[in-house]
C-alpha cells in the first residue's frame, strides 16, 4: 500500500526535488555488455545453426535485434582481439589505433569515460587485452580483471581490485608512460585462481556486482569471457552435451587452403595436424560449441540476476564477439584472415526500446558499438570517436547503414564486401598476387571463386573501385606503401 502511494505522488509531482532527481538518474538505462573471445557468427540455434546449443542467446535474441553483418576491422598482428577490443573500446579505426591497440591513450575518449560522465558507473570483469591504464580511466569499479590473450581457463592470473585507489597504484608507472611501456600488463596480479573456471569467476562476479549494487546511478557492466578461446577446456557436462557423429563438417571444409596466404604455419594453424582430418576438426567443432554452451548458461545466469534485482526491463543486454575463427574451414584453424568466418561476428542487442524478434542484415562494424550505445542512451558523441551510430537501424532494420565493409590483415590481405559480393586481395611476400571474388548471396561460404571470369567483369571493376576509395577512406597507407 505504501508503495502504491508512493509511485502515486510521483505521477502527480507532489514529491520533493531529491526524488525527482533520483527517477531522472533511472531514466537513463543500465547496460549490460557480454563479450565473448573467438566467437563467429552462426553459432546460435535461434539464428540458423541447429546443432550448437544456446537456449539462453535463443531468448535473448528473440527479445531484441539480431545483427547477421557485424564485422570487425582486422588486425595488422595475429593477435586478432587485441586491436578488435580497442576499436570497441575507443571507437577508433585499426589504422588510427595506437600500437595497434596495445595502447588505448588518454587522447582516445574511452566508453568508459564517456558513460562515468554522463552518471554512469561502469564495472569492468574478465579479459582486458590493452594496457592497464586505460582499463583503470574507463571502468571506476571491476575485480578478476585478466591482462593477456590467452592461458589455462582453470588457473588465471586475475588481478584484484579493492576498490580504485590500489589499482591506480598499480597502473600509474603506465599512466605516465604510456607510449613506451606496457611491462606491467605481462605481470601476476595479487592472486591466482586454481581450480575454477574463467567463465565461471567472471560470472561470479558479474552476480555479486548486480545483486548488491545500490546507487542511484545507472551501471555499465562489462563482462568479458575468455572463452570459446582455446585452450577448449571446461567441465565435462557440456563436452557430454555433443556427439561428433551428430556434428557437421563446414560445406567449406578442406584438407588444407588452396594457397600461400602468409599464415599458414602461425601459432592458430598448428592447433590441429596438417592436412586436416575431417575426425579431428569434428572433435574440434564439438569442444568449440561445449564452451559456447559455457558461455551461453553463464549469460542466463547473468540475466536472471538482472530480473531478481528488479532492474532487467530498465537494462540494455548486448552480446557480441571479439573476432570470428576458422576451425577446418577453408583449410584453416585460426583467425588470421578475411573470409566471413573470422571477420563476421554475432552481436544481439535487447531490452529497453529494442524491437524484439528481428534480424537485420545490415553491415556494421564492431565499433560501431560505442556511438550507437551514446544514443541509446541520449549522451553526447565524444569528438575522438571514428565509428557511425547504427541507431536508425534499431529503428528500421531495412536501413541501409555501411554500403560496404572493408577489412584488414596485415600487409598481406585486404577485402572489401557489400551485400552482395566480396573481393579478397593478397599480396603474400615472395608469392604471386591473387585475388577472390565471392558471389555472397549464392555462396556464402566462399567456395566458388569468380575472379577472372567475365560474367562477372562489372561486378569486379566495381568493387575493385570502392576498395581503393576504401584505402583513402580508412588511412590505409600500409597496404599502398608497401604493394603498389
Amino acid at each position: 500500500m505504501k508503495r502504491t502511494f508512493y509511485i502515486l505522488l510521483i505521477a502527480l509531482g507532489l514529491l520533493g526535488g531529491s526524488c525527482i532527481n533520483h527517477k531522472t538518474s533511472l531514466q537513463k538505462p543500465n547496460i549490460v555488455f557480454v563479450f565473448a573471445d573467438d566467437q563467429r557468427e552462426g553459432t546460435i540455434n535461434h539464428l540458423g545453426n541447429n546443432e550448437v546449443i544456446t537456449p539462453n542467446l535463443d531468448r535473448l535474441a528473440e527479445e531484441g535485434m539480431s545483427f547477421s553483418n557485424t564485422y570487425i576491422m582486422g588486425s595488422f598482428s595475429g593477435a586478432v582481439c587485441q586491436p578488435s577490443r580497442a576499436m570497441l573500446l575507443t571507437g577508433k579505426k585499426l589504422n588510427n589505433l595506437t600500437k595497434s591497440g596495445a595502447i588505448l591513450p588518454e587522447q582516445d575518449t574511452l566508453l568508459g569515460e564517456t558513460l562515468q560522465s554522463a552518471g554512469y558507473n561502469c564495472f569492468g570483469i574478465g579479459k582486458y587485452h590493452n594496457d592497464p591504464a586505460s582499463y583503470v580511466r574507463g571502468f571506476n569499479e571491476g575485480q578478476d580483471v585478466y591482462f593477456g590473450g590467452m592461458f589455462d581457463q582453470w588457473n588465471v592470473p586475475l588481478h584484484s581490485r579493492e576498490g580504485a585507489k590500489n589499482f591506480k597504484k598499480f597502473a600509474r608507472p603506465v599512466l605516465k608512460n604510456y607510449r613506451k611501456s606496457n611491462k606491467l600488463s605481462h605481470e601476476q596480479g595479487e592472486y591466482v585462481y586454481g581450480g575454477k573456471h574463467s567463465a565461471d569467476i567472471f560470472t561470479e562476479g558479474t552476480i555479486e556486482y548486480i545483486k548488491n549494487y545500490d546507487s542511484e546511478k545507472p551501471f555499465f557492466v562489462y563482462t568479458s569471457f575468455m572463452t570459446p578461446h582455446d585452450p577448449r577446456s571446461t567441465h565435462q557436462r557440456y563436452f557430454d552435451m555433443y556427439d561428433t557423429v551428430n556434428i557437421s563438417l563446414p560445406d567449406n571444409f578442406l584438407p588444407e587452403h588452396p594457397f600461400n596466404n602468409g599464415e599458414l604455419r602461425i601459432r592458430d594453424e598448428k592447433t590441429a595436424g596438417f592436412p586436416r582430418r575431417a575426425s579431428e576438426i569434428k572433435e574440434h567443432i564439438r569442444d568449440y560449441y561445449a564452451l559456447i554452451t559455457h558461455n551461453d548458461e553463464k549469460l542466463g545466469q547473468i540475466v536472471q540476476a538482472l530480473k531478481e534485482k528488479g532492474v532487467y526491463d530498465n537494462t540494455i543486454i548486448i552480446y557480441s564477439g571479439d573476432n570470428g575463427l576458422a576451425i577446418g574451414q577453408h583449410g584453416l584453424m585460426g583467425k588470421q584472415n578475411l573470409y566471413e568466418h573470422s571477420t563476421n561476428v554475432p552481436l544481439i542487442i535487447s531490452g529497453g526500446n529494442i524491437k524484439k524478434n528481428v534480424r537485420t542484415k545490415a553491415m556494421v562494424y564492431l565499433t560501431d558499438l560505442y556511438p550507437t550505445i551514446c544514443e541509446i542512451v541520449g549522451i553526447n558523441i565524444p569528438h575522438s570517436v571514428e565509428g557511425i551510430s547504427f541507431q536508425s537501424v534499431l529503428e528500421n532494420k531495412e536501413k541501409e547503414h555501411r554500403p560496404y565493409i572493408f577489412t584488414s590483415y596485415r600487409s598481406s590481405q585486404r577485402a572489401i564486401r557489400n551485400q552482395e559480393y566480396k573481393l579478397i586481395k593478397y599480396h603474400v611476400k615472395g608469392e604471386p598476387k591473387r585475388e577472390q571474388l565471392f558471389d555472397m548471396q549464392n555462396d556464402p561460404y566462399e567456395t566458388n571463386n569468380l575472379y577472372g571470369n567475365q560474367e562477372y567483369a562489372k561486378v569486379y571493376n566495381e568493387l575493385n573501385t570502392a576498395f581503393y576509395k576504401a584505402l583513402i577512406e580508412f588511412e590505409d597507407n600500409i597496404w599502398d606503401k608497401e604493394n603498389n
